[in-house]
Order: C-alpha cells, then structure tokens, then sequence
C-alpha cells in the first residue's frame, strides 16, 4: 500500500528540475516555461541530465521489474538533490506514494525511495506550499476568462486544488470561471484509455461537452497528459477553444485564442 510521506522544508533551496517524458518528447517549452517561472521566483534551477522516466507507465501495468528499473534510475539521477520539482501532479504521485511500495522489501533503496518522496513536488504544489506563494506578480497582455481541470493524480494523490486557482486567479488580466464537473477524469489514464477506449472515449465527451459550454476562452491543467487528451477531443470536434499547461499560463505565453 502507498505510504504518505511528510515533506520536508523546501525553501531556500536548489530545484532539480524533473521534466518528465510527455512534456520533454511532446512539450519541451511547457518545461521551459516552468523553469521560467521557478527561476522568475528566485529558485536556482538544476536540470540533471541523465533523467529519463519516473517509471509510472511500468508500474501500472504490472511490469515491476521494469519499473524498478527505472525507479532506480532516477533515484540515481537525484541522488544529490535538494529538491525535486516536476510540471506533472502524476509523475509527483508516483515518486511520493509508489516508490516506498515499489522498494518496500529492499531496506538500502526503500530509504532512498523516502528520501526522494519527501523533496518531491508538483509545480504549483511547490510554489503555494513549499515557497508559500500565491501571487507571482504575473500578468497577460489581454484580459481572459480562464477555467481549471483538475487532473486526477494531482488532486487525488496530493490534494492539488486551490493551488493552481489561486496561481492563476492572482494574475493580472485573468477571470477564472468554474468548469461544469471540474474534477472529473478526462478518460486518459494512461494505459486506461488504451485498455479502454470507449470508456475512456466517453468520459472525454462528457468532459468536451463541458468545455464547449463554459463560459472560459481557455481551460487550464497541471498535467500534460490531461491536456493532450482533451485538446484532441476538442480538435476531432472542432472546437477552437484549448487546454494549456498551468506552467504556460505562469510564464504569460497564453493568449486569447492560444492553441
């Protein structure tokens, strides 16, 4: 079973900045925007190098020999971190509530696996709870109604809710607007909406559905993944409106009609 772990101070210390796949293959200015931002706040930002997966997708298809594999990896690529920032409440999830499952009979790596979940954090985790933010002094050029999806692990798994909102309700130019069933799952899950298409097909409807009626320009999430799979619901529907990364929307590079 997942063990929660108390996080340790973080203020005043390196960030070492965990990108994660999607947002590196797919999105790499969503991680520059983050980087951005953090940098923006007065952290010192580190990029280890040798970071590749956090080992989630392994890990919930049942391949834990893989995905230990690639825990290890990283909790190699971090040993001297400080602090852990990643732009995903998902992959945050994972280090801090699977690792100590994934290591639970290995005392040497399972202590490690602690370590690691108690310097991790969510971005916007990060900047409210961690550095005690609420307003970063941001500000858009054109005024803009914005509303938020809360993706499933980072609401779920961490309590990721009035962090982004008060985020984004702070800057200058923003009205927020609440999303008709904010809180329910887009269908992605990973591997669920490729085990489970329809299902997963369905609850992306439903979740389109309530974009298409909210009186929001732009709908904004914590998660990459979230995002990919409703910007394709909206586009096959053709729908101009688009779901963009909180990093982006921090960093002032959504507009308008943003895509």
């Amino acid at each position: 079973m997942a063990k929660h772990i108390r996080q340790l101070p973080a203020k005043h210390k390196k960030v070492s900045f965990f990108v994660t796949c999607i947002v590196d293959m797919i999105y790499p200015e969503t991680g520059l925007s983050a980087v951005e931002v953090l940098e923006r706040l007065g952290c010192e930002v580190d990029f280890p190098q040798a970071q590749t997966c956090c080992g989630q997708m392994g890990f919930n298809a049942g391949y834990r020999d893989d995905a230990t594999a690639v825990a290890k990896h990283f909790l190699d690529s971090y040993k001297d971190a400080e602090v852990i920032v990643t732009p995903s409440g998902s992959c945050a999830t994972m280090v801090r509530h699977f690792y100590t499952d994934l290591f639970a009979d290995d005392p040497a790596w399972y202590d490690r696996a602690v370590y690691a979940a108690s310097i991790t954090w969510e971005l916007t985790e990060f900047i409210v709870d961690g550095l005690g933010i609420t307003d970063i002094g941001a500000a858009l050029d054109l005024p803009i109604k914005v509303a938020l999806h809360d993706a499933c692990h980072g609401l779920r798994g961490l309590g990721i809710k009035e962090q982004p909102r008060a985020l984004v309700g702070s800057m200058g130019g923003v009205t927020v607007e609440e999303l008709k069933g904010a809180d329910q799952c887009c269908g992605f899950g990973g591997l669920f909406a490729i085990k489970m298409p329809d299902v997963s097909g369905a609850m992306l409807n439903d979740k389109v559905q309530a974009i298409v009626e909210s009186a929001a320009d732009v709908i904004v999430t914590c998660d990459a993944s979230c995002l990919t799979q409703m910007n394709g619901g909206l586009s096959r529907q053709g729908c101009p409106k688009r779901v963009v990364h909180i990093a982006d929307m921090l960093a002032g590079k959504v507009g308008q009609n943003a895509d």
